[in-house]
């Protein structure tokens, strides 16, 4: 049962299988072109297309919508500090213009950035540098059956191999996505996690969070790994946070709005020179493309994301539905 009470409804419409057809047809079979007053139930991603809580709507009404100094980027930077441990705290409009940002300053052309597997904006605006995005997924990874609890790990030993090979000081950063979104949304250990952080610190490379999915990762830890089940999501997520020089994220999927994303780091000269783009590209440090109103949503999303009984909810409606289909012989990723 969805820990929640629903206050707000909205009607669905129900087309027929003729309808349904002639829309695609329409469409010349590409579901991007497909009108979303046409679709019934809509899968095609959680960005952006969650329902907010009465508290965020409430929230919005709180927005301080200055141009500078405005106190809605305080309680949002203080919120994020809380949450992640890194004082430089960036607003963004969505996590792909956080990734501009950061690999416009990190990065310089010829360099290459490892992950267990790159988001597809990530990897587009890496090699808008001219850089190689190279993944090392783990080995379990393109099993759809296997029951492994981490498959969203890297490979440690291509890892190794690539940072201690002649290409390994051409390696900018190691980049992990939380969860793996490109395989499956399948999480990462933190014993994973900390290895990586090891490596980084032995050949001197950033290590960075792609975070848009921490709060899922987190109670996954929880859930799945050794000495994790009695400690919290939000413990979990800090334990995270904390292994790394830095992070992105799209909020539209953990910051559980319809807009916003955030870069936050330690260094504070990499978070200067950030911010220098960010006025060129997005506005002023205090707001970062988004209105004020945006910025209280998050502030709220962020505490009630990491709810281990909405996150229990949400894992197990994921393995429910996978059951379903898998009961009518559609091949599902597992664990689901």
């Amino acid at each position: 049962m969805e820990p929640f009470r629903i206050k707000t409804v909205e009607p669905l419409s129900f087309r027929t299988v003729e309808e349904r057809q002639r829309i695609l047809a329409e469409a010349d079979y590409n579901i991007f072109r497909v009108h979303a007053c046409d679709v019934t139930i809509d899968l095609l991603t959680d960005s952006g297309t969650t329902a907010m809580s009465s508290a965020q709507w409430a929230a919005v009404m709180r927005g301080d919508e200055s141009y500078a100094g405005g106190s809605s980027y305080e309680r949002f930077e203080q919120s994020v500090r809380e949450l992640t441990g890194f004082p430089e705290v960036v607003p963004v409009h969505q996590g792909r213009a956080a990734e501009r940002i950061l690999f416009t300053t990190l990065l310089r052309p010829g360099q290459i950035t490892a992950a267990n597997m790159h988001f597809d904006s990530t990897r587009a605006n890496i090699e808008q540098r001219g850089c190689q995005a190279v993944d090392l997924p783990s080995p379990q990874a393109a099993d759809l059956t296997a029951t492994a609890p981490f498959k969203g790990n890297i490979d440690l030993d291509r890892l190794r191999e690539l940072l201690a090979g002649p290409d390994g000081g051409r390696v900018a950063a190691v980049i992990m996505t939380v969860t793996d979104n490109g395989g499956g949304g399948q999480p990462v250990a933190l014993e994973n996690l900390r290895a990586v952080r090891e490596m980084c610190g032995t050949y001197g490379v950033p290590f960075l969070l792609d975070a848009s999915r921490f709060a899922e990762n987190a109670y996954l830890i929880t859930v799945r790994e050794p000495g994790w089940q009695d400690r919290s999501p939000r413990e979990a997520a800090r334990a995270m946070f904390d292994l790394a020089d830095g992070c992105w994220a799209s909020l539209k999927k953990d910051g559980m709005s319809n807009t916003g994303g955030m870069l936050a780091l330690r260094d504070s000269r990499t978070a200067a020179r950030c911010r220098e783009l960010l006025i060129a590209w997005e506005g002023f440090p205090t707001y970062g493309g988004l209105a004020g109103r945006d910025l209280e949503a998050l502030v709220q999303g962020l505490r009630e994301v990491l709810d281990p009984a909405y996150l229990a909810y949400r894992a197990e409606t994921a393995a429910w539905f996978a059951d379903a289909l898998d009961k009518v012989g559609l091949p599902m990723m597992r664990p689901a």
